[in-house]
């Protein structure tokens, strides 16, 4: 009996040994789950707090062209205004008022110099009525021209201070508008091209340069793309450029259509037009899009001298992305998400606030 006894007993100590490690080991895992908790919780404290910018946003429409456009009107945290305003002129593609967040660090640093920022998406994007790719360059300016004139007619707006910021293929849009419009305050524009078919060849070029690509293949993409010009002259359809290349990598009859009504942009003869309009150009070390010494001669050529002011970030890309953090593609996303405001080269968000904060404002 003492033996079964002592059995039984060893059965119920093993058991309870059993229990406690078992309830040590859920206490583990229990704390374990908290410290995982805290742990997001304060990384997620870390990206709501970097992610949190001195901004009033407000939803905003504007009626035109037969379309409603969605955007938005980004106020300083402080104050009734007057404001200045920055119109957002965006590059290719389907940009949607905020470019996935990418301009609330510079809605921030405009806030700071006292300006509001309004951006729409673009036509077909995020609301907005229409089609980005049925626009020529014509049509952009007129919709800017049209966010300018509903920005000057709100009451928290000073209408002496109303300027443009773009980049990239707005470089074709700004000039327009700013030809047109004498009273505009100030133009931003960051990675401009001059001419649309130069600026594809240098593309090309600096990419192919890139991918290190063979001499008989580099011949191989200047043939192709001079067979596409000539398509483009002769007014060909889609079918005819399908039939002539072959492979059409990634463009669709859309596109097709979108380059055929704006492959002979030229900006030059806007920029001789907006002369007399301060102008901010922003050029990239590191761009692949654009031939930035041809950009910077022709607006000093085009420009007067008084009225310019360039500025070079060395290490940048086209975006204005620093090179090394752009070529990686776990770093810029852990950046945009913990340090938004890193995304974009060392001084061009304190550059683009002086140079707005320094302007002389306009009498009348």
């Amino acid at each position: 009996m003492r033996g079964h006894l002592r059995g039984v007993w060893g059965v119920l100590r093993r058991r309870q040994a059993s229990r406690r490690q078992a309830s040590r080991r859920r206490r583990v895992v229990v704390w374990c789950l908290v410290g995982a908790v805290l742990v997001a919780a304060g990384l997620g404290g870390v990206v709501l707090w970097q992610n949190t910018y001195a901004l009033r946003e407000e939803r905003v429409r504007l009626r035109h062209d037969g379309h409603t456009l969605d955007g938005v009107l980004a106020r300083p945290a402080k104050g009734e205004g007057p404001f200045g305003v920055v119109v957002f002129v965006h590059g290719d593609g389907p940009v949607d008022a905020t470019h996935d967040s990418f301009y609330r660090p510079l809605w921030e640093s405009f806030a700071k110099a006292g300006y509001a920022s309004l951006s729409f998406s673009k036509p077909g994007v995020d609301g907005s009525g229409g089609d980005w790719l049925e626009q020529s360059m014509a049509d952009r300016a007129e919709e800017t021209l049209a966010a300018v004139a509903w920005a000057r007619a709100r009451p928290d707006v000073d209408r002496r201070r109303v300027g443009l910021w773009g980049a990239s293929q707005a470089g074709w849009v700004l000039p327009k508008v700013a030809a047109r419009d004498r009273n505009l305050q100030f133009v931003i524009a960051v990675s401009p091209a001059v001419n649309w078919q130069r600026q594809g060849r240098y593309n090309l070029l600096a990419e192919l340069r890139r991918d290190g690509a063979s001499p008989a293949r580099k011949a191989a993409e200047l043939r192709r793309r001079e067979v596409t010009l000539r398509l483009l002259r002769e007014g060909a359809s889609y079918d005819a450029y399908r039939s002539a290349v072959h492979d059409p990598r990634g463009m669709t009859a859309d596109r097709w259509r979108f380059v055929s009504r704006n492959h002979t942009a030229d900006a030059t003869a806007d920029l001789r037009a907006m002369s007399g309009t301060p102008v901010l150009l922003v050029l990239a070390g590191h761009d692949d899009n654009v031939d930035v010494a041809e950009t910077e001669s022709a607006y000093r050529a085009l420009l007067p001298a008084t009225g310019l002011r360039v500025e070079r970030y060395p290490d940048a890309t086209h975006s204005l992305v620093p090179y090394d953090l752009e070529r990686s593609e776990i770093k810029i996303t852990l950046t945009a998400v913990f340090a938004p405001r890193s995304v974009y080269a060392s001084g061009f968000l304190t550059g683009q606030r002086h140079f707005v904060r320094d302007l002389e404002v306009p009498e009348g």
